[in-house]
């Protein structure tokens, strides 16, 4: 565990010495002195500070000349938590506090805000700060619906802002060092990736009740369409409500698919099919907690994504992962490592991360792995000091989350969608080709 922990605060220091992502940037005493701004400091405002955003305040709080500046929430209860758990994580300042994400958007001080809202908020904030001029880490999925994701690909190039999507696997080294020895032929050709992920989520029932006096609820719908307050809505189980979330596929499925999507270096699929649904419970929810996207990319590939919310047993014995096939044998991976196995399946190779004992935590809320978090924070503020793009920048993490979005209207609508290869959208479908957008609440409507 020393070991590990050392790791983690040389990240947060920004002073180890290795190969971050696909950037390759090496980190050291030395080289990091000699980036340009490097010793600037770089403030940041923390907007949804409920557990993922909780923890991540921290994490932004140990990183090297980041200070966290304003902690925003519109439940009142979540500021002075975040700001105490900044506080232990050494900063010395202590944050402003904000009920109205809007307002952080006025402040000149801010340099870049970090968002960990509900999904229906995400694309609208990150589009919003980049008006705002300021830098934007976003957690996944980058948006509700494919059209805003389009909309923040376009804010973050016309106002020329780094955009990162919290996929930390992209910052993970030894991830990346395994990703790069499928790219150069270890297993073959490589022609499907399967996915996965498992949970033992419980019944979700809502009932109508007074919006409590800690929450401001108007703002926390934001640019969604207006609905009766629901008790057991907030603060997590509107991920399976269309109105706000997108269901276990974006939640969760993102994560494997966009590193499946990395090791078979492709970009948007030519058809999407998915089946499933609310299988354990009649309850409450619109989305499945059983589900199987499959998608077919050009050149004879294929990625498969599996999900099971509610009955939690592993699948080759974890949580979640992914496995990559090829010509010569195959290559696992869970989280910043990976296995290598021949056609027979005898493990023939096995390079384990440097985090010693920070295995992926696949059902931990706040954070499945403090390490790859540290790094993919460092990445982005490098790239922010370099102006460069970041490891998982948007339109990279978007071309995940479409891939995923499609999945989803794919179930709404009930059948397969034929997708235009070039640019993620879908051929010869009404019906579906509706649910590439959202309706929005009266001025609310994102524009960029």
């Amino acid at each position: 565990m020393q070991k590990r922990r050392d790791f983690i605060k040389n990240i947060a220091a920004g002073s180890v010495g290795m190969a971050i992502g696909s950037s390759a940037y090496a980190f050291s005493p030395k080289s990091y002195n000699r980036i340009i701004g490097a010793n600037e400091l770089l403030r940041v405002a923390t907007i949804g500070v409920n557990s993922r955003g909780n923890g991540m305040g921290a994490t932004f709080a140990k990183t090297k000349n980041v200070e966290v500046g304003t902690v925003c929430d519109v439940d009142s209860r979540a500021i002075p938590k975040a700001i105490q758990t900044i506080q232990k994580a050494g900063q010395k300042l202590t944050p402003t506090s904000q009920g109205d994400c809007r307002k952080v958007m006025e402040d000149k001080s801010i340099d870049a805000i970090y968002i960990a809202t509900p999904d229906h908020w995400h694309a609208p904030l990150a589009i919003m700060g980049c008006q705002a001029d300021k830098h934007v880490y976003v957690e996944k999925p980058v948006s509700h619906n494919p059209r805003e994701g389009e909309l923040a690909i376009e804010a973050a190039r016309k106002y020329n802002k780094v955009v990162q999507m919290g996929a930390q696997r992209r910052s993970a080294p030894v991830l990346t060092q395994g990703i790069q020895q499928l790219h150069q032929g270890i297993i073959g050709r490589v022609y499907l990736a399967k996915t996965w992920y498992t949970n033992n989520r419980k019944a979700t029932v809502l009932k109508p009740a007074p919006v409590p006096e800690w929450l401001d609820y108007e703002l926390w719908q934001g640019p969604a369409p207006r609905t009766a307050y629901q008790d057991n809505l907030i603060h997590y189980n509107w991920h399976w409500f269309w109105n706000w979330g997108t269901g276990e596929a974006l939640n969760n499925g993102t994560h494997e698919v966009d590193v499946a999507r990395w090791g078979l270096n492709v970009d948007y699929p030519t058809r999407v099919s998915s089946v499933g649904g609310r299988y354990e419970f009649k309850d409450d929810w619109q989305t499945p907690d059983t589900q199987i996207v499959i998608m077919d990319y050009p050149g004879r590939i294929s990625l498969m994504w599996e999900s099971r919310s509610s009955n939690g047993r592993k699948i080759e014995g974890q949580d979640r992962g992914i496995i990559f096939y090829g010509e010569n044998g195959s290559l696992d991976t869970g989280g910043d490592s990976y296995k290598v196995y021949d056609m027979e399946g005898k493990l023939v190779k096995e390079v384990k991360s440097v985090m010693e004992e920070d295995e992926m935590q696949g059902r931990n809320l706040a954070s499945p792995s403090l390490g790859m978090d540290s790094l993919h924070v460092a990445d982005f503020a490098d790239a922010i000091r370099n102006n460069r793009r970041p490891n998982c920048d948007v339109e990279t993490g978007y071309k995940s989350v479409v891939a995923m979005q499609l999945g989803n209207i794919a179930w709404r609508v009930g059948r397969d969608l034929n997708i235009d290869p070039k640019t993620g959208h879908i051929i010869g479908d009404k019906e579906a080709q509706k649910l590439w957008s959202r309706e929005y609440a009266k001025g609310w409507e994102p524009k960029v």
